[in-house]
């Protein structure tokens, strides 16, 4: 059953992504009952200012109907660092504190004034959080137990016409530029080999594909390794929502456990890895797929559709859907032992 839904800026909405139930999912709380602080639509909108724009990149215009452009009503997203003294929250990206010269104005920072630490990296991906206790109040993840949880993507009412689906040549095709021994995946991939056909692109493959190249060329295939650079609670990245569930073909995962997937999706949109005992019988289901079994895998598409959660702006708008449930008081004291767990 699916429970998860779309995006936190539209947790609190009429509309919810997947069903009653999962509206009763996203709005129950994590643990204990924050202590809310009401925000109304005839208050002065919230300011969230962004100290980095996330991975050093230039940050885009942000208008005063940014939020609005997301569903996010009397909400500002700033830029502008001389506003710290009056921001409702501050909100810093974590790859941009490991930047040299980064630092944090906590000289600076108002008495109460809450502060967002934001990753959507796996804990793998993560360094340096050990200096870091004792500073944030709230957390933006992928992690469904953060203050403001934003996933990769998710499953809204399918509206109109289902897309057909592109037509199959190739049996599975994996896509990857980070290609390390020591990953679980590649040791996956090194099993499966003598089994299975897969034709490898991205840049560890030599075969580089363009941005809009991906999806027509993997949508080609009956199956796509969604195989996740690390295996971390929670962690289940484009390489599904997008180079899969959008390409419109089949994702063989491996990530977090297969009930961590079906909180977002059917159990029967996807291969999960742990399901087999060993990579011999994986490829032995995947090749002796008979035609009528296949096309259930995409059962799911009569009643949804995906939508991409990417853009910075929007995970960012989504602390002022939260912001009125949120303690004022939580302090995370070793954020390395909360993200590692």
């Amino acid at each position: 059953m699916v429970r998860a839904g779309c995006s936190p800026a539209q947790r609190l909405g009429a509309l919810a992504c997947v069903g009653l139930l999962g509206v009763l999912w996203l709005l129950w709380p994590l643990g204990p009952a924050p202590r809310a602080v009401p925000h109304s639509q005839g208050s002065p909108p919230l300011t969230i200012l962004v100290w980095h724009w996330p991975f050093g990149q230039q940050p885009p215009e942000l208008p005063r109907n940014t939020c609005a452009s997301f569903g996010v009503a009397n909400c500002l997203l700033s830029t502008d660092r001389s506003l710290l003294a009056l921001a409702d929250a501050v909100v810093f990206h974590h790859r941009d504190l490991q930047a040299p010269g980064a630092h944090l104005p906590l000289a600076s920072r108002p008495p109460g004034q809450p502060w967002v630490w934001a990753s959507l990296e796996s804990p793998s991906h993560t360094h340096g959080l050990g200096r870091l206790g004792g500073i944030f109040n709230w957390v933006l993840s992928y992690r469904r137990d953060a203050d403001i949880s934003v996933p990769y993507g998710c499953l809204e009412p399918q509206q109109g016409p289902v897309p057909p689906l592109p037509p199959k040549s190739g049996l599975a095709a994996w896509v990857v530029s980070n290609f390390q021994e020591w990953h679980q995946r590649t040791r996956l991939f090194r099993q499966l080999q003598p089994h299975l056909q897969v034709d490898v692109f991205g840049q560890a493959a030599r075969r580089p594909l363009c941005n809009s190249c991906l999806l027509p060329t993997v949508g080609r295939y009956l199956f796509y390794l969604a195989f996740e650079n690390s295996q971390h609670r929670d962690y289940i990245t484009e390489k599904f929502w997008r180079n899969a569930l959008v390409a419109g073909t089949v994702p063989v995962v491996l990530g977090p456990p297969r009930a961590t997937y079906e909180a977002f999706v059917p159990p029967n949109a996807f291969v999960h890895v742990e399901d087999f005992s060993s990579a011999h019988e994986l490829a032995a289901f995947l090749t002796g797929m008979n035609q009528s079994s296949y096309w259930r895998y995409f059962a799911w598409r009569d009643r949804f559709r995906v939508r991409l959660i990417s853009d910075w702006r929007e995970r960012f708008c989504a602390i002022c859907t939260h912001y009125p449930h949120l303690p004022r008081d939580k302090v995370y004291q070793d954020l390395e032992r909360w993200y590692q767990a």
